[in-house]
Order: C-alpha cells, then structure tokens, then sequence
C-alpha cells in the first residue's frame, strides 16, 4: 500500500508539473499577441530560453537553497534509496513541479520588458532570480529557511499562508518586473514627447487570446496540484480557482468596457489572487477575491500607462504584482471562520508577509537590472528596436515568406 500511494503521489504531481509547464505556452501566445508582429518570434524563443536556463540553475543551485536538497548524488539514492529522498522518485517529480513555478518568474518579467529588451542581458537576470533571489523567499514560505514562518506564528498567531504563489510566485514575478521596466523605459512611438499615450495595440487577438486560454486551463494544475499528494488534493481549491477566474473575467469587462485585452487578463488576475487562498477560502469569497482582482488590474494598467508613463507591455506589474499581493492579504481576509473560511490564518500575518515578498522582488528588480544595465546594457540600440528584435536577434521573422515577398 505504501508502494501504491508513493506511486500514485509520483503520478498526481507529475500530471501537476505538466500542467504547468504547459501554462509556458500560454506566457508565450499572451505575448505573442500582444507585441507587434516583428517582435513575436523573439517571444516565443526568450520564454522557451528562459525556461531552459531555469532548469539549470534551479537543479544545481536554486532547489538546494530553497530546501537544503542536492542531487549530486547517485541516481540510486536521489530516486529514493537516500537520505532526504522520497521513494519513487517523489523528490525529483517535486523538483519538476516546483520548477515550473520558478521559471514562471523570469516568464513572467518577459511580457513587461517585450520589444526592446536584449536577449542574453535577460537570460543573466533569469539566471539570478531563478538560481538565487526567488528560491531564497521560496525557502522561506514553502521550507524552513531562516525561521521565517516560526517567527511569523509567534507574532502574528499563524504563519503567513500562500497555498499556490500569489506572492511566491506571482508577486515576486510581478515586482521584479517592474525594475525592468523602469530601468528599460518606453518603447519608442509608445508616448509622444509631449507625454501624451500614442499606445501600441495588439497585433494578433486570437493569439492573445489563446495565450489566456492555456494558462487558464493550466492553473488548475497550478493550483490543485499545489497540494503534492493525492490524499490532500481537494475539490474545494478547484471550484475557488474556477470561480475567482470567472469573477475577474466578468469584472474586467465590466470595469474595461469588453476590451479583449482586460476580458482575457482579467480572468488571469483572477486567477494570481486567489493562489495564495485557494485551499481555505468559501468559493463565494473567492469569487470575490476574483472580482476585485479584475478591477484592480484594469485600473492598475491604465494609471500605469497612461498617469506613471512606464511602458509595462503586458501589464505584469498590475496583473501578477498587484493582484498577486492582493491575492495574499485576500487570504487573510476571506480565509477566516467568519467568513466562511477554513480559518488558521492571521490578517496581520497574511499583510506582513505580502508585503515583505512584494517588497524583497522591488529591491532586487531595481538592483539587478540596475547593475546588468550599467555593466552591459539591457535595451537594444533604436536601429535594432526599429527593425525588431526578431530580425535584430534571431535573423527571422515570424512570417518569413512575406519578407521575401517584399525584397
């Protein structure tokens, strides 16, 4: 029996890990449809890149931070007959889980610095937050690194409670993206130099679309899956990722007068902020966790556009920054006895621990980008952005048989 329940565990988080890895292609389409078509072929390689290099250096480096685990070990031991090592295989499915949110981090930063960011510039920075900065919070919430959830417990009451990532993963992602942003600036043509928002519309709605659609499908792997075991997977957190999707899609068109754009990302913001609570919240309150999300994120957008002047392409700051935190604080709310919730959390907790991870992925945006944009340069040249990074960086574009057309 115990051989059976290790292997179905195997399974459970396997079929989760593929879900995820999956939610890439959704990243990738979303941006695809988004950048003008000189820039999608280099969307699709910088998440796929991306990706591979945070394989590498979260199997060799970002794993072990996070929870003290090295595979340099032989395959005998890390497939279970070790110390530390879960039979079957389990430690390594778990590290294949684990890192697909970890590479949603730098896939999340690629939709705000899209059209005129540099390839391998990106490529280090992905290689810093995915090997050490994102693992270190990780460790802290999901692990036991450094105390943090004792010392939460002993001053709020209860650990700071993130099921699924609104502010592990998404938060994180969101935060750091806005450093790159800022350090990038605007894309050329995006603002008149009176300031006035000219705007850059999407070029291809179906493959924006699509893009959401994957990711939507994907998250319930992100979410129930988050449980990492059959015995604790609950129906309760698929039905608050349902309903906190729809309640953000709904809001968005709403609030964003059925634009495309805000339907299809509303029910993402959705999505980002019931993560942290998905397992603890009624549904009636994550359908409004949802709804609120959805409005924040058009509201977010277009304040940030058109009243801050930052260029986020995508909108990741206030989708997966913003909604990612409030999806964190929402938990502590919604996820009370006396509203309906499991309870076992703490407001205070639940603000202080939002904030902190929010906080730690602002620094450390600013920081790294700071430092790549002072050593090598992170914006490509105004010739190469003009051409587009397609042509400028991978020499092809999305639809090559037109250029040839045209020459």
């Amino acid at each position: 029996m115990n051989t059976l329940q290790s292997g179905s565990d195997v399974f459970f988080v396997l079929i989760g890990a593929i879900l995820v890895f999956a939610m890439h292609a959704g990243f990738a389409f979303l941006e695809v449809g988004t950048v003008r078509k000189k820039n999608q072929v280099n969307a699709l390689v910088k998440i796929i890149t991306d990706f591979a290099v945070s394989t590498m250096v979260y199997f060799f480096i970002g794993y072990t931070v996070a929870y003290g685990v090295s595979f340099l070990s032989s395959a005998k031991d890390i497939s279970g007959a070790g110390l530390g090592f879960e039979a079957n295989g389990f430690t390594l499915v778990k590290f294949f889980f684990l890192l697909t949110f970890a590479a949603a981090v730098p896939a999340i930063i690629s939709g705000g610095i899209a059209e005129r960011a540099k390839f391998n510039p990106q490529l280090i920075a992905s290689a810093i937050f995915v090997g050490l900065i994102y693992p270190s919070f990780e460790g802290m919430v999901w692990g036991s690194r450094l105390g943090f959830q004792d010392m939460m417990t002993d001053i709020f009451g209860a650990p700071f409670h993130d099921f699924a990532g609104s502010i592990v993963v998404h938060a994180m992602g969101g935060w750091l993206a806005l450093g790159a942003v800022v350090m990038l600036g605007a894309r050329k043509g995006h603002y008149r130099p009176n300031g006035a928002v000219v705007g850059i519309p999407p070029s291809n709605i179906p493959f924006l679309a699509l893009g959401s659609w994957i990711l939507c499908i994907g998250w319930f792997g992100f979410n129930v899956m988050s449980a990492q075991a059959v015995s604790s997977a609950s129906g309760l957190v698929a039905v608050n990722s349902l309903l906190a999707m729809v309640g953000g899609l709904l809001s968005a068109s709403v609030v964003g007068r059925n634009d495309p754009g805000f339907v299809h990302n509303g029910a993402l913001a959705g999505l980002v902020a019931v993560c942290a609570g998905s397992d603890i919240m009624h549904p009636i309150g994550a359908m409004v966790t949802g709804i609120i999300a959805g409005a924040i994120f058009v509201k977010a957008f277009l304040f940030v556009q058109n009243r801050l002047r930052i260029d986020d392409v995508l909108g990741v700051w206030p989708l997966h920054g913003l909604c990612g935190l409030w999806g964190g604080i929402a938990a502590g709310i919604f996820g009370l006895e006396s509203l309906w919730g499991i309870g076992g959390v703490s407001f205070l907790s639940q603000v202080v621990g939002s904030v902190f991870g929010a906080s730690i992925g602002g620094v450390f945006g600013f920081v790294v980008y700071g430092v790549l944009k002072k050593i090598v340069g992170i914006r490509l040249n105004a010739e190469d952005e003009f051409l587009g990074a397609d042509l400028a960086i991978h020499k092809i574009s999305a639809y090559p048989e037109d250029d040839y057309g045209r020459q």
